[in-house]
């Protein structure tokens, strides 16, 4: 099996379009959304939720006001100052260490899982798909990305499927570490700004450090072609294949509101030619 990661080094570089683009052209694959701290790629595919599941994953320590006599030994343990004075543990100052758990002589804290966030398989138009939710403000999302590749996978063999389309978090943390392990390839979307150029020279380091193959395209190029070209000039420095470049299309946009895919509303527009000549390049270079 293979998996293609679209990712990028910010948010706003138009990956997701391209990811549902690439979902119009290709066959026999599984999409994956493991962008879940703002997971959006299901505003475009319109699943059909098949199975729903919770994600449960870290812990908060709950004092339990029957048993505890208050001997004070949890307060002076916690490095967070997460226990007031009447002992009662405030939820986001506590890390969910466990130490007071551990050595509370009554017993009287309690430590359950935290459930924060939801996954789910689903059905598209393209498709099956695997996604997922985090919860506002909720941690441990690289293991929710972890998990929810898991799932594509399982999908993908479940249905004798041999692609894995996977829209990556944008960033170069946890959740984007979690999403790179293991992916035959990553595709690298980038913007011709001062940020986009900055944040993409540090996840095409990232992509380099896990010796995972990277191909790079610079979404609306012709914004500033100047800026594009150096930061073509930087990934070929890197060894980063330069596969394409896409125009300033305001043709995403309003396929965006309709809710469909740019290759859906308008397979002629200028940025649907250039992302199909992209696409091809991936097919050839990766025999998918």
């Amino acid at each position: 099996m293979k998996e293609i990661v679209i990712i990028s080094g910010k948010g706003g570089t138009g990956k997701t379009s391209i990811i549902a683009a690439f979902a119009s052209l290709v066959e026999n694959k599984v999409l994956c959304d493991a962008d879940v701290d703002a997971a959006d790629l299901h505003l475009i595919m319109d699943p059909e939720i098949k199975e729903h599941h919770d994600f449960e994953s870290g812990h908060t320590a709950i004092i339990n006001q029957d048993k505890c006599t208050e001997c004070g030994l949890c307060r002076d343990l916690c490095r967070w100052d997460a226990i007031s004075e009447d002992f009662v543990v405030d939820s986001i100052e506590c890390e969910g260490c466990g130490v007071c758990y551990y050595f509370c002589p009554e017993k009287a804290i309690d430590f359950p899982l935290n459930t924060c966030g939801e996954w789910y398989l689903s059905e598209t138009r393209f498709g099956p798909m695997a996604h997922a939710r985090l919860g506002i403000a909720e941690e441990n999302s690289g293991k929710l990305v972890t998990l929810i590749r898991q799932e594509g996978k399982k999908l993908a063999e479940k249905n004798n499927l041999e692609l894995l389309l996977t829209d990556g978090p944008p960033g170069i943390g946890c959740p984007v570490i979690a999403s790179l392990g293991g992916a035959t390839a990553v595709l690298i979307v980038t913007e011709p700004t001062v940020s986009g150029r900055h944040d993409m020279e540090r996840v095409a380091e990232l992509a380099a450090f896990f010796k995972i193959p990277a191909m790079m395209c610079v979404n609306k190029f012709d914004l500033n072609p100047s800026a594009g070209e150096a930061i073509e000039a930087f990934a070929r420095e890197r060894d980063i294949s330069v596969i394409g470049r896409v125009p300033f299309d305001p043709a995403f946009t309003k396929a965006m509101v309709q809710g469909k895919t740019v290759v859906e509303f308008d397979s002629q527009s200028e940025g649907c030619v250039a992302v199909k000549s992209i696409w091809e390049t991936v097919e050839q270079r990766f025999e998918i």
